[in-house]
């Protein structure tokens, strides 16, 4: 596929060597510009790129920014994307959003009301990066990871699912956009390495 990564930090810039090691194409945009991606595209041959470049002519974009930088992300650009919302909302970071602090409304679901028009699938946000880079197994393997995903297309979500189980982890399905609240920080599944049985268990676990 080719695959376009909003964010060179730790989770975007682990995507962009994993990715681009499985044989992805894969072109990589922060907010700081290509030239300050010169060496993590000549380490992983990924592309740096502006933000339109980078989105215009991926198959999948992932956004793995602060979630306060999203509202300044165009929404036209994305119009009939399949996003994967790797986000999470840390209120210390982001600032108060009020719906997002008393959880009437799940951070991927404010992400996707911002991007109207895209296909939003939230992934990969409950995984340290270290472990994203090193923890992945084939598939049957005793003791493999996994992660939640959680999006309202089933076809989108079967895309990114068939993406976790690539990149060596169990994908779990979440539910809908609304429901991806079970996933996010302070919830057992959060940063909690757990197998397939074990997310399923957290994320029926989680409460609001």
């Amino acid at each position: 596929m080719e695959i376009g990564i909003i964010g060179s930090g730790h989770i975007g810039g682990t995507l962009t060597r994993r990715l681009s090691s499985l044989g992805h194409d894969v072109v990589v945009t922060n907010s700081r510009g290509p030239q300050s991606l010169t060496d993590l595209a000549t380490e992983t041959g990924a592309r740096a790129a502006g933000l339109e470049e980078t989105v215009q002519g991926a198959e999948l974009v992932v956004i793995a920014i602060p979630l306060k930088a999203v509202p300044q992300l165009p929404p036209a650009l994305f119009e009939g994307k399949l996003v994967v919302d790797a986000n999470n909302y840390y209120p210390q970071r982001d600032g108060d959003v009020a719906e997002l602090l008393d959880r009437s409304l799940s951070s991927s679901r404010w992400t996707a009301d911002h991007l109207k028009g895209a296909q939003v699938v939230k992934a990969f946000n409950t995984i340290q990066a270290a472990h994203l880079m090193d923890e992945g197994k084939p598939a049957g393997s005793s003791g493999r990871i996994a992660l939640p995903v959680a999006g309202d297309d089933a076809d989108a979500k079967r895309v990114v699912m068939g993406l976790v189980d690539e990149l060596g982890f169990d994908a779990v399905d979440a539910g809908t956009l609304d429901e991806s609240w079970r996933q996010q920080p302070d919830t057992p599944v959060y940063g909690a390495d757990r197998d397939a049985d074990g997310v399923r268990e957290g994320l029926a676990a989680a409460r609001p």
